[in-house]
């Protein structure tokens, strides 16, 4: 029980963090978030201990946990990461795609596309990462992924909040047509162009 709390205290911080309402030197106060939770203090150290791992907390002290500051200068450095592994965990998800694999990219592809506000955008655009990656069947590979798009997604609210709008994806629906030829390379190439966009 006390995981299932952790992680729902984690993922509802992590979440606040990437979109900027706990912005960088908050202090993540343990009896606000166990009041908050309803719970005891130990699934909450439990989820700051997570965030810490994950970059997104700093332990300080005599000052408690706090929100870590953005570096600018990570951006480039996780976006090289998710290249290296997206790429190889799509290259590996290729020979386990089955059509509802594809038919479930399609479906994520154009939620995607339908969003109306960034958070909303964000964690479509986070689905459909996973659904066309989680086929590689390397959890380790896939976790590692899943910081790098929390990390990833902290410098988009951070950048481009007000300057986000609605449109189609393109490389999107590309990736999409690659996964139905089973056409690997042209998958690859255009998920690689996609992901180096954001720079």
């Amino acid at each position: 029980m006390n995981a299932t709390i952790s992680d729902r205290i984690y993922h509802a911080l992590s979440e606040r963090i990437v979109r900027g309402e706990l912005p960088a030197g908050e202090k993540l106060r343990q009896d606000h978030i166990a009041r908050e939770f309803n719970t005891s203090h130990v699934p909450v150290r439990e989820a700051l201990l997570r965030l810490e791992a994950h970059g997104l907390a700093l332990s300080i002290p005599r000052r408690g946990t706090r929100v870590t500051a953005l570096d600018p200068a990570e951006i480039r450095e996780v976006i090289e990461m998710r290249v290296s592994l997206e790429l190889l965990a799509l290259q590996n998800a290729f020979a386990h795609f089955t059509p509802e694999d594809i038919t479930a990219a399609d479906t994520a592809r154009l939620a995607c596309d339908a969003a109306t506000d960034m958070t909303d955008w964000e964690q479509k655009n986070r689905a459909f990462h996973r659904i066309i990656l989680t086929p590689c069947q390397m959890p380790r590979l896939l976790a590692t992924i899943d910081d790098l798009h929390i990390a990833s997604a902290r410098h988009l609210f951070a950048n481009w909040k007000q300057r986000w709008t609605q449109r189609v994806d393109t490389d999107h629906a590309l990736v999409v047509q690659a996964m139905r030829r089973r056409d690997v390379t042209t998958a690859c190439d255009i998920l690689r162009r996609h992901l180096r966009r954001v720079r």
